[in-house]
C-alpha cells in the first residue's frame, strides 16, 4: 500500500466532500479512490470515512488524522521546493583538486569574480600533482592532464594546450641559442617527470617528426618548480603556453625553436576535468566548470563539452 498516495486521496476527498472531486484531482476513479482510503482504514485500523450515497464526512478519528496529514503533506512539498531550490541555486562546498600549474595560472586568478557571481558557493582547492580518486579522497571535482580511467565518471576536456620550449635569456648567453633539435644535446634540460619512465620530447615540422630523450639535469613534477626553474637560468623547459606567456611578453623567458611543434610524448597536452557520473550534476559543480571554461576561452579559444569516458 502506497500510504502517502492515501493520505493524499483522504486529504483531497475530505476538502472536496467526494471520492469523485479527489479522483478527478489524481486521474483515478472514485472506486480506486475509496480502494486506497479503505486500504488505510484496514492498516491504522480506524474508520476514518462515513460513507453515505449522497456525501462523505469524516470520523472524530478522521478529522484528526487528516489534520496531521495536511501538516505531513505540507511538510514533503516544502522539502521538495527546499531541495529543488538547491539544485537551482548554486550554494555549498566545492571541493576541488588541481595540477599546481593550473591551479596557479587559472583557477587562482578567476576565483575573486567567481565569487563575487556566485558567493554561496565556497571553493576549496587542493593543489598536487599525485593523481586522487574522486570518491575515495572525498573531491567533487579534478582537473588533470590525461583523460580519467576511474569507472563512474564524467569528463570534460576543458582545452588542449601548446607546449613550448622556453629558457632565461641569461642561460641562452652563457650557452647558445639551439637551431636544430639536436644542438639541444649541449644543454641543461627541466623535465616534468610522471613516474619513472624516461622522458622524450617530440619535435616537429613540416610533418616529420624527431623523438629526443631528455637527460635531466633537474627534473621535477611539478610545473610551477620547473617555471622558476627556467626563469633562474638553470636550463630548458617545456611547459604550457599559457602558463609562461606573461613571461615571454615581460622578457623574463624566451622561446627556444619556435619553428618546431613540441610535445611531450608522456602524458596527453591539455587540462580534463573530471567529476562523478550522476543522472543530474550538481548546480554548483555545473556552474564552476562554466565558468572556468568561459573564463579559458576569455583567454584562448572555444572549448569543449561534457562527455562520459570511454
Amino acid at each position: 500500500m502506497d500510504k502517502l498516495r492515501a493520505m493524499e486521496l483522504l486529504v483531497a476527498a475530505a476538502s472536496n466532500g467526494s471520492f469523485s472531486a479527489a479522483g478527478r484531482r489524481f486521474n483515478l476513479s472514485p472506486a480506486s479512490v475509496s480502494r486506497h482510503i479503505t486500504e488505510l482504514e484496514t492498516h491504522i485500523g480506524v474508520t476514518l470515512v462515513h460513507r453515505s450515497t449522497r456525501n462523505l464526512t469524516l470520523s472524530e478519528a478522521g478529522k484528526t488524522y487528516v489534520a496531521r496529514a495536511e501538516s505531513i503533506i505540507a511538510g514533503i512539498r516544502s522539502a521538495e521546493a527546499d531541495a529543488a531550490s538547491l539544485q537551482d541555486t548554486p550554494q555549498g562546498v566545492l571541493r576541488v583538486h588541481s595540477r599546481t600549474m593550473f591551479g596557479v595560472a587559472v583557477l587562482a586568478k578567476l576565483q575573486t569574480e567567481f565569487a563575487r557571481s556566485y558567493p554561496e558557493v565556497i571553493v576549496e582547492l587542493h593543489l598536487s600533482e599525485r593523481p586522487i580518486r574522486l570518491r575515495e579522497d572525498g573531491f567533487d571535482l579534478d582537473f588533470c592532464i590525461a583523460p580519467p580511467q576511474e569507472a563512474g565518471l564524467m569528463r570534460r576536456r576543458l582545452f588542449a594546450s601548446e607546449r613550448v620550449l622556453i629558457a632565461a635569456p641569461d642561460y641562452l648567453a652563457r650557452t647558445s641559442l639551439p637551431a636544430i633539435p639536436s644542438d639541444l644535446i649541449q644543454h641543461a634540460f627541466l623535465p616534468y617527470l610522471l613516474g619513472h619512465d624516461v622522458v622524450y620530447w617530440r619535435f616537429v615540422k613540416e610533418d616529420q617528426a624527431e623523438d629526443l630523450p631528455v637527460p635531466t639535469a633537474f627534473g621535477s613534477n611539478n610545473g610551477q618548480v620547473l617555471l622558476e626553474c627556467a626563469r633562474q637560468g638553470h636550463g630548458i623547459a617545456l611547459l604550457d603556453e599559457y602558463t609562461v606567456a606573461q613571461d615571454i611578453q615581460e622578457g623574463r623567458l624566451v622561446r627556444v625553436l619556435q619553428d618546431y611543434a613540441v610535445t611531450n610524448t608522456t602524458f596527453e597536452e591539455g587540462i580534463y576535468a573530471a567529476f562523478l557520473e550522476t543522472v543530474q550534476v550538481p548546480t554548483k559543480l555545473r556552474v564552476y566548470l562554466d565558468f572556468v571554461a568561459r573564463y579559458w576561452q576569455g583567454i584562448s579559444g572555444p572549448g569543449n563539452s561534457v562527455t562520459a569516458p570511454h
